[in-house]
């Protein structure tokens, strides 16, 4: 959507292993998608999608074979610079650098020759470490935490928000609750799909322990990954509500239900590397926002938002009583979070960092068209 306002053609290429696409694709942006397949059948989806990449820049998005990878063979057969972009990082769900593969003969040959062997998906771990070590031969790289700075360098572009799209004064939060059934609630939401590492769970503890029916935590989409949400509905139940998945153009409105955004992330490698893109959500919104001190976190609410300490559904709770009783405060500290979040998070800083990064390899006329390589 940042390269679109840029001026930029944009297709976004990418494989698809499952039946569907993770994220819904914004309205108005092609999308190809090649059906990803185990090795060695990989080899000739992988020249199906190469005969796709026809932009005149390269943008892969984190450094997978499926996407970096590609873009680097692509560069070497058309000349065509690649950039990279880094939301997270990747060996951080697996242990990061204590991570290893345990070379053993029978384990290999199974791994590389049985129909489930982990050696035949084209991005497991082990390839993806291997490709990490390939970061600098980037034309160009964006990064969005400083933890990723640190370890690859690159050029800062946050997370951010279309803050014309997320915009309050568009939507209503009455009639918004009424029609997602809330009415009757004080909303605590988290906009996303909740997996250990984002601390859900000590938001629910939170509710437990303050015991206020009214409260409810609702949770938009589920996890695609796995049946963690599930677990959570099954022990939790009482204090949670679950939304389908929406468009990205729903958003603003199924936000706008809120009377506070959670995003209660907890001390771990992976959440010290992200940039919680629900953090803009709220602050895009005007809502109150209650997180954690972990990462970029504090730098990015400043004093906008409501800190804890990761891990403590105890200063959640008396977090969550203490807005319902300072509501004005509270109130205002949301609409000052929009404010910081259209100075530093929103479209037009995004568009400066991509800018710039797109000028260290343009030096010549201005291309057309971008290549967006899903990972």
């Amino acid at each position: 959507q940042v390269l679109l306002q840029l001026g930029y053609a944009v297709e976004v290429v990418g494989f698809q292993f499952g039946a569907e696409l993770y994220a819904m694709p914004p309205a108005g942006i092609q999308v190809t998608a090649i059906p990803g397949k185990p090795y060695p059948q990989f080899f000739g989806a992988a020249k199906t999608l190469l005969n796709h990449l026809n932009g005149d820049i390269l943008y892969a998005v984190k450094p997978k074979p499926t996407s970096f990878g590609m873009g680097l063979i692509r560069r070497w057969q058309t000349g065509k610079p690649v950039l990279l972009d880094m939301d997270d990082w990747e060996l951080s769900w697996c242990g990061g650098d204590d991570w290893h593969y345990q070379v053993a003969p029978k384990q290999l040959y199974r791994d590389l020759f049985k129909p489930n062997g982990q050696l035949r998906e084209p991005d497991h771990v082990q390839y993806v470490k291997w490709l990490e070590n390939w970061t600098h031969k980037a034309d160009g790289i964006t990064i969005d935490t400083q933890f990723l700075h640190d370890r690859f360098g690159g050029v800062y572009v946050p997370n951010g928000k279309d803050t014309d799209l997320f915009d309050p004064s568009k939507y209503d939060a009455v009639a918004a609750r009424a029609k997602y059934g809330l009415s009757d609630y004080r909303v605590l939401m988290f906009p996303g799909a909740p997996r250990p590492h984002k601390g859900v769970e000590d938001v629910l503890e939170a509710l437990q322990q303050i015991n206020e029916p009214d409260l409810k935590l609702v949770i938009i989409g589920g996890s695609p990954y796995d049946d963690y949400d599930e677990k959570l509905q099954q022990r939790y139940g009482e204090w949670m509500i679950k939304i389908p998945r929406l468009p990205v153009e729903e958003m603003p409105h199924v936000v706008m239900a809120a009377h506070v955004v959670v995003v209660p992330q907890r001390d771990s490698l992976t959440a010290r590397a992200q940039f919680p893109l629900k953090l803009s959500d709220g602050m895009a919104m005007s809502k109150p926002v209650i997180s954690t001190n972990v990462g970029d976190i504090p730098e990015i609410l400043a004093d906008t938002g409501y800190i804890v300490e990761p891990g403590s559904p105890a200063q959640i709770a008396s977090t969550i009583q203490y807005i319902f009783q300072h509501w004005n405060e509270a109130v205002e500290k949301g609409e000052r979070s929009r404010q910081r979040c259209i100075q530093h998070y929103g479209v037009k800083s995004m568009g400066q960092g991509i800018q710039q990064v797109l000028d260290q390899v343009t030096t010549k006329a201005k291309p057309t068209t971008i290549a967006v390589q899903a990972g």
